[in-house]
């Protein structure tokens, strides 16, 4: 085996809002290379670092919006998001839970702050992703996977290092609870302070750290403190993570679909003509109906 060496660590951009419920930073893509391809299947990663929210009798978020082509993954760290689509898909999404929805050919949906929890308000933490489709599936039917936290599976590490979280791929052998269209291994690893993690991923595919909590070394080298993203190189399969201090990282690895990718806003395709078919077929109500 090979090692898997450190490309690049990514600094947060400047936030912004999504809606006036998602104050985030986006990695991919953004300014630093990391384009659509580059982490190909994972073709957008805003991350909404820690923040907080005052108390709202009106819960902030997205109103109705389309997507199709493609996959989003929402993954709640602090604070409660309420989801609803067009395709019967929803619910409230916890601390800790992971909310996966296939637009595929379609849906309309909404993310707000979960009712109660905007009452309240208080700090907000949040990953949203999108995976993209192979051309053959971009048309399937759309579908929701609510996947609780308590649910999950989990590896403890040796030496009493910590633990991985399996959302989808496998860990040790271990497999998560969420289907993948495509070979896609998503983790939470919670390390202790002077502890170390073990991964390895086939060279080929692309493989990203987001730091959530704490501080990292990747393979000894250079600190990566909170709230910068890792981009892994293709050139080997091994890598360590050691945590500075008590850290929560979030590992992203899936081998890429390869193939063109057409986009434009809510809407990702293989062709320029397949995103006109998307509006069209948005503007004719062919993605069902979705109150506000």
């Amino acid at each position: 085996m090979s090692t898997k060496s450190l490309e690049l660590v990514v600094s947060p951009s400047a936030p912004h809002f999504v809606g006036d419920g998602f104050r985030v930073h986006n990695f991919v893509p953004s300014a630093y290379k990391l384009d659509m391809k580059r982490m190909d299947p994972i073709i957008m990663l805003d991350y909404n670092s820690k923040y907080t929210f005052e108390p709202s009798l009106e819960p902030k978020g997205v109103g109705v919006h389309p997507h199709r082509g493609f996959e989003t993954v929402t993954i709640a760290y602090k604070g409660k998001i309420e989801h609803h689509d067009s395709s019967g898909g929803g619910g409230v999404i916890a601390e800790g839970d992971v909310q996966w929805m296939t637009a595929a050919s379609g849906v309309l949906h909404k993310e707000f702050h979960e009712k109660e929890w905007s009452k309240k308000g208080g700090e907000f933490q949040m990953v949203q992703m999108w995976v993209n489709l192979p051309a053959k599936y971009k048309m399937s039917t759309p579908k929701y996977q609510a996947l609780e936290n308590s649910k999950m599976s989990r590896v403890q590490l040796e030496h009493s290092a910590g633990e991985v979280e399996i959302i989808a791929g496998e860990y040790q052998g271990i497999s998560g609870a969420a289907s993948t269209f495509t070979p896609l291994h998503l983790y939470n690893a919670r390390i202790n302070k002077g502890a170390n993690a073990n991964f390895s991923f086939p060279s080929h595919f692309n493989t990203g750290l987001l730091v959530v909590e704490g501080s990292i070394k990747v393979n000894n080298s250079q600190e990566v403190p909170t709230d910068h993203f890792v981009l892994m190189a293709n050139d080997g399969e091994d890598f360590v993570v050691q945590a500075s201090s008590d850290a929560l990282v979030l590992v992203l690895s899936g081998e890429p679909i390869n193939e063109p990718i057409a986009s434009h806003g809510p809407f990702v395709m293989n062709t320029r003509e397949e995103i006109v078919q998307a509006f069209e077929d948005y503007n004719n109500g062919k993605f069902g109906y979705l109150a506000d």
